[in-house]
Parts: structure tokens; C-alpha cells; sequence
């Protein structure tokens, strides 16, 4: 596996995050339960956060308020990308935050857009990063894993990159 670490790392998570765009993110309930729902990321800025829309009047808020460690998992299965984000959450309402990341597509959950009285930003500050991907791309990845399929032998260790960022 071919690790990737430093500027070169933190460039593709963003990436990463970017371009798979739906997460899973993960919260801790009041019963101490781990529970996750979908989530469409906004954007991963130039500091390493991650920015969601969300309700104030949701379970998510409440529960990312009363327990900030969050865990989000990005997973492109079709083109084998993956990323996994140990983070602290915090909801934010900046005025001129929401209007950079707002688009009409969020109408949907968002009737009076910017207006909606309870509209908010949840940011995802990571504290500990990890991805995969193919290293030489999908067909190279298949190829090696068939490779050593056949053989009985394990993949070549740079079929895949792999990254851990620590915040």
C-alpha cells in the first residue's frame, strides 16, 4: 500500500470528500448509542473543516452538542474510494458562511432558503483522517486482486493509497 502523508494527503481527502459528496455521520445518543444518517457535504475548506446545512430542531444537533465526537465515512463503492473522519462537531450560524455554501438544490430541505428560521451549518473538524483508494486506478486494482487471487498469494503492496492525516 503506498502511503501518502502531509500537504499531498490533505489535498486528496478534500478531494475525496468533495467529489463523493454523501456521508454517513455519526453521532452518539443520549443512551450512548452510536447512530449514523446521510449527510451532503458543502465543502471541506482550506483549514481542514467540513460543512453540512442542518436543522437546529434536529436530533443530529442535539446530539452533536451534547457529545462532539463525530465520526463521518464517505464511501465510493463503485470506484473503491473510501474515507473515514474522526472529527468535533459544532453548529455555526454565520450569515455570510451560509450564503457562500448555500445552493438552490437545498430547497428541498430548506423551504424559505436562507430564511428558514431554524437553518444552520455543522462543522466537522477532523481529528484523526484516513482514505483508500486505487492506486493505478479501478481496472489495475481488479487486475491485482485477480492476480493474487490466482496465485494465492496477497496484492502488491501499492495496488492501493492509502493517507492518515492526524489533525
Amino acid at each position: 500500500m503506498t502511503e501518502l502523508t502531509g500537504p499531498e494527503a490533505i489535498a486528496r481527502v478534500k478531494d475525496l470528500v468533495e467529489d463523493i459528496d454523501f456521508t454517513m455521520l455519526t453521532t452518539r445518543d443520549d443512551a450512548g448509542n452510536l447512530v449514523s444518517r446521510p449527510m451532503s457535504t458543502r465543502q471541506m475548506d482550506d483549514n481542514g473543516d467540513i460543512w453540512f446545512f442542518t436543522s437546529d430542531d434536529s436530533k443530529k444537533v442535539d446530539e452533536a452538542e451534547a457529545h462532539h465526537e463525530v465520526g463521518l465515512s464517505y464511501c465510493d463503492a463503485k470506484g473503491m474510494r473510501y474515507v473515514s473522519v474522526a472529527g468535533r462537531a459544532s453548529v455555526v450560524h454565520d450569515a455570510d458562511k451560509m450564503k457562500e455554501l448555500y445552493s438552490p438544490s437545498l430547497d428541498i430541505w430548506f423551504e424559505e432558503g436562507l430564511d428558514t428560521p431554524d437553518i444552520a451549518l455543522l462543522k466537522v473538524t477532523p481529528v484523526e483522517t484516513e482514505f483508500w483508494e486505487p492506486a493505478k486506478g479501478k481496472i489495475a486494482l481488479a487486475a491485482g486482486m485477480l492476480k493474487a487471487f490466482v496465485s494465492k498469494d496477497t496484492p502488491d503492496d501499492d495496488i492501493m493509497n492509502h493517507g492518515r492525516i492526524t489533525h
